[in-house]
């Protein structure tokens, strides 16, 4: 009786929590759906976890189906251990063990098969897959499959057997807290025929197994959105420099000697004359090929005027800490002062290397200041 209540109470909260609703929050959250979503790639430590579940499990044999219900209800614990690649795909390694209970001449002898078994799986998110990322969601669908082994040990003179195992399940997952989740598991193994030892027609035996337990989340937990570039707005910004260059490609054109125009002054470089930029993706120092114009402009400048040129890396505040973004901007004003030397050709005693992290903001819009400027000086 114990047994059918605890499988009952089992199946409840399992239905339950197919219901269960989300909780809003707007932190950490994607504007599209997961696999639209460019995420930042985490460390090898970050997004691992550890479960640890109870439930029931049934052999799935010949001569089963006509033994008592109750009789064929095994306790099963359950311990897992995994990480998150992405928010919608990682893997677990599952270990599953306890008794399982099969019968020979339908209910006289009933077996207590002894065994253990692991599985690795590839879990599959959907509700992340499918829908906009959220660290705070409430509840995640989460189907697997895997791929296992099963060992039965030898006893009531019955000899030990062991099986391959395909696996496959349905598990879901209720946020408790940032760190703890509520699980709820439905999940079957497929076996060799003669795991239990006994054979009579069936091609196949099995295990099913529904449990309920807790899932502790080790290391960072949340994944970082990438936000993507504003291209719109650098060819804008690109388009008026090109503008502003023919412009005075034009005015060159002008005649040397012109009697009824007046003497031509010679152009006077002040300090901070030009401001060119170079902007960056997100979490990069790498100099994109749309930007190569602006630092051909500075050289071009550099070259002409013999000036030197003040190079200053940034980061925007609300990516990163303080210090991971100092060395960021440092890498980003570095890079830039190479293809200023190694392709353009500019001397480095022209060159002057700054970075500033994002203590200091040159731009109100904050994904702005992903940005190198390049600062002609007298």
């Amino acid at each position: 009786m114990k047994t059918k209540v605890f499988l009952l109470a089992i199946f409840a909260g399992f239905v339950l929590s197919s219901n269960a609703q989300e909780f809003k929050s707007q932190i950490g959250s994607s504007k599209e759906a997961g696999y639209k979503t460019d995420f930042k790639k985490n460390k090898f430590g970050d997004n691992w976890f550890i479960s640890i579940a109870g439930g029931a499990s049934m052999l799935l044999g010949d001569q089963n189906d006509n033994a008592d219900f109750a009789n064929r209800l095994n306790f099963a614990p359950q311990v897992s251990f995994g990480k998150w690649f992405s928010p919608y795909l990682g893997f677990r390694t599952q270990l599953n063990g306890g008794v399982l209970h099969g019968f020979q001449n339908v209910q006289p002898f009933m077996q207590h098969n002894k065994y253990i078994a692991a599985h690795v799986d590839l879990l599959w998110d959907v509700t992340n897959f499918w829908g906009k990322y959220d660290e705070a969601k409430g509840f995640r669908l989460i189907p697997w499959v895997g791929m296992g082994y099963a060992n039965r040990f030898k006893n009531q003179g019955l000899a030990r057997s062991e099986s391959p195992t395909l696996n496959a399940g349905l598990l879901t997952a209720i946020r408790l807290s940032n760190r703890v989740d509520l699980n709820f598991e439905a999940q079957g193994s497929l076996l060799q025929e003669h795991f239990n030892r006994v054979q009579e027609g069936h091609t196949s035996d099995g295990i099913l197994q529904l449990t309920a337990g807790l899932t502790f989340k080790l290391g960072k937990s949340n994944f970082e959105v990438l936000e993507p570039m504003d291209y719109a707005l650098l060819n804008d910004l690109n388009g008026q420099i090109n503008n502003l260059r023919a412009e005075n490609q034009e005015l060159a054109k002008r005649p040397k000697s012109c009697p009824e125009c007046p003497e031509p002054v010679a152009p006077v470089v002040t300090n901070n004359v030009v401001d060119n930029v170079v902007y960056f993706r997100l979490n990069s120092a790498k100099v994109d090929k749309n930007q190569q114009i602006n630092i051909y402009n500075t050289s071009e400048f550099v070259k002409e005027y013999g000036t030197a040129v003040k190079v200053i890396g940034y980061a925007d505040k609300k990516t990163g800490t303080s210090n991971y973004n100092l060395k960021l901007s440092e890498k980003r004003a570095r890079a830039v002062a190479k293809e200023l030397m190694d392709k353009y050709g500019i001397s480095s005693d022209k060159i002057t290397i700054e970075w500033k992290g994002s203590d200091e903001q040159p731009y109100n819009e904050n994904n702005w200041n992903r940005v190198v400027i390049m600062r002609a000086e007298k």
